[in-house]
């Protein structure tokens, strides 16, 4: 080859086919990398167009994988200038929460976060005052059980109304699970922690499960869900509905005013 191209490898060949393989294996590395960053591009555009579709003034993200979420990334998935947001970076590639409201809709007073939440005490304009929670609990049970622990200490703290919504990564009956070798380990913790919160659960309309291993034959769970205290039952007609899978192994949750009924 260095005959063809003028110039003589004579007696560096091996040294010179380590460097094309370098440069090959380079290249490749480069091609993933755009692949990912298209894919992470249009997933960002399905986000914001799920938002503004539904017109949505605050959404709770979870498992963002990044360390930090910069303004710039949010508004790649917010639809709007008006915007307010607080977000926790993950822990390497595991994590991360990110809340984003419009401030006409929600004025924001005080807050407080961990790895595993974040707490948005405020107001929903112009006279409902709350507290909203991102959680993203983690798969260990000891550590989630930590976490229930923690939430439910922080509460007297905030005692406005609650709303929880998120990724619990735990069932609370085996009707919430399909295909999956795991039984009843952590969901009477779970359990507790509801009703140690007097929460209510709001039932999932159009959807039984929310997150699926996206195999053919594979693992159903009921793991993302919003708690509420009574007193918003009372304000508002929430409805929540399960939107379709189109971003991730889970699918999206729509918390909603029904104003058909």
């Amino acid at each position: 080859m260095g005959k063809l191209i003028g110039i003589d490898f004579e007696g560096q060949e091996d040294e010179v086919l380590k460097k094309i393989i370098k440069l090959k294996q380079l290249d490749a590395e480069r091609v993933e990398q755009r692949k990912k960053s298209k894919s992470r591009e249009v997933k960002r555009r399905r986000i914001k167009k799920i938002i503004k579709d539904n017109k949505v003034d605050m959404v709770l993200l979870q498992e963002t994988k990044r360390a930090a979420f910069d303004s710039n990334l949010v508004r790649s998935i917010w639809p709007e200038d008006n915007l307010e947001f607080m977000e926790v970076g993950a822990s390497g590639s595991a994590g991360g929460l990110v809340c984003v409201w419009n401030p006409a809709m929600f004025a924001l007073v005080d807050c407080c976060c961990s790895r595993n939440f974040i707490l948005l005490a405020g107001k929903i304009m112009p006279y409902f005052d709350c507290v909203v929670i991102n959680v993203y609990a983690p798969n260990e049970v000891t550590k989630r059980r930590d976490l229930w622990d923690l939430i439910a200490r922080i509460k007297p703290l905030f005692p406005n109304p609650w709303c929880i919504g998120g990724d619990f990564n735990k069932i609370r009956h085996l009707g919430e699970m399909v295909g999956s070798s795991r039984r009843n380990v952590g969901m009477n913790d779970f359990n507790v922690f509801i009703d140690r919160m007097k929460g209510v659960e709001l039932p999932l309309l159009r959807r039984k499960f929310t997150w699926s291993d996206c195999r053919e034959e594979g693992r159903w769970n009921r793991i993302d869900r919003f708690i509420v205290d009574s007193d918003w039952l009372l304000r508002f007609d929430y409805k929540c509905w399960g939107l379709p899978r189109i971003l991730s192994d889970h699918c999206p949750l729509l918390l909603t005013e029904d104003i058909r009924d």
